[in-house]
């Protein structure tokens, strides 16, 4: 049996983060459903840019869309739109066999909308009425500004991958967002059964301290604080309020690790795989994470419940003058800057296309 299939028997699911239309149309997407039990996909902008930039696959649609469109963005989210229309029907079967809970594909509101809750409530309900698909989670981070347009996105039915979140408080934060909306839904009487997912990011605090630390602790802060947020997790999953909203038929929102490409070339490339095994919780990994893990991962025991001895590793990183919470939101800061670079970097791209055939 493959380690992906081992790892799936655990009860976590492992969706690749990556989308291409040539992985779509000559049956690469397809292969790793059936051959590495992969049961969901996640984009965003620098994906979508390679995708575009890396060959011709896009260039029809976009000679298409430029008859009727001049913004780029527009052009964008057809382009998506199109992609993840064909990837969330080829995990249509996931999906109605898990009853809703697996099998969804995601796409990002606009990275510029981080700081503006209406807009990201527009654009969030737009890309999902237009979408088409019951399996499509919309990204929206988890800001300040994001956490009150999660919880409306909620109410209004639509299924929300939170993103850009690195801590425990950052993942508490969302799951009250999703929360409350949920909660909203029973008063007016409407289904609770709205799926959500909540992306914390783990590779970037290993590259955030690589150079703070000693040697002992390099690569270790990412697993601490992903083991103690799954511990807030797991108590979450046991709450009176979950209980009572699970009473009501609606579903926990889902861990998400997110950022599990192993960026030190000295540690090991499953690392954040096999760290972060753990039943009812999604791995997103890219490809070529994927295909290690596949090749030669090894499972060990999952995270436990209890988070170990997260807490006394964190404070060995206190001591080595981290201050972790006060990372988190830095981190934050500077992953919301990112996409919005990658976003531009994006638009540039389509940009360049349409002035190439102009």
């Amino acid at each position: 049996m493959k380690a992906t299939a081992r790892l799936h028997e655990v009860g976590q699911s492992l969706w690749l983060d990556n989308i291409t239309r040539t992985m779509l149309g000559d049956g690469t997407l397809a292969g790793y459903i059936e051959e590495l039990s992969v049961t969901g996909l996640t984009s965003n902008p620098t994906i979508f840019d390679k995708a575009i930039s890396g060959g011709d696959a896009y260039d029809a649609q976009i000679v298409e869309l430029a008859e009727q469109l001049d913004d780029p963005e527009e052009i964008f989210f057809q382009l998506a739109l199109a992609d993840l229309r064909d990837a969330t029907d080829l995990f249509k079967g996931v999906h109605e066999r898990t009853a809703g809970v697996d099998g969804f594909c995601s796409l990002e509101v606009s990275p510029k909308l981080a700081d503006d809750t209406e807009g990201t409530i527009a654009q969030a309900a737009k890309l999902h009425a237009e979408a088409g698909r019951e399996n499509l989670f919309i990204k929206i981070p988890g800001t300040p500004a994001g956490l009150p347009a999660i919880e409306q996105s909620i109410f209004a039915g639509i299924p929300v991958n939170v993103t850009l979140l690195f801590s425990r408080e950052h993942h508490l934060a969302a799951a009250d967002a999703y929360m409350k909306g949920i909660e909203r839904r029973i008063e007016a009487g409407l289904d609770p059964d709205v799926a959500s997912v909540a992306s914390i990011f783990m590779s970037r605090w290993d590259v955030a301290v690589a150079d703070e630390v000693p040697a002992e602790l390099r690569d270790k802060l990412g697993l601490a604080i992903g083991f103690r947020a799954y511990a807030a997790y797991r108590e979450l999953l046991d709450s009176d309020r979950t209980q009572r909203l699970m009473n009501e038929g609606a579903r926990p929102q889902r861990l998400l690790w997110a950022s599990t490409g192993t960026k030190d070339p000295e540690a090991p490339d499953t690392l954040y795989v096999e760290g972060f095994a753990s039943p009812f919780t999604v791995n997103t990994m890219p490809e070529d994470t994927l295909h290690a893990f596949a090749d030669h991962g090894e499972l060990g025991d999952p995270v436990p419940a209890d988070g170990g001895e997260c807490e006394q590793t964190l404070a060995r990183f206190g001591a080595a003058g981290i201050d972790v919470e006060a990372l988190a939101e830095r981190l934050q800061e500077e992953g919301k800057q990112k996409f919005v670079d990658s976003w531009e970097e994006l638009l540039k791209t389509i940009s360049a296309q349409l002035g190439a055939r102009a």
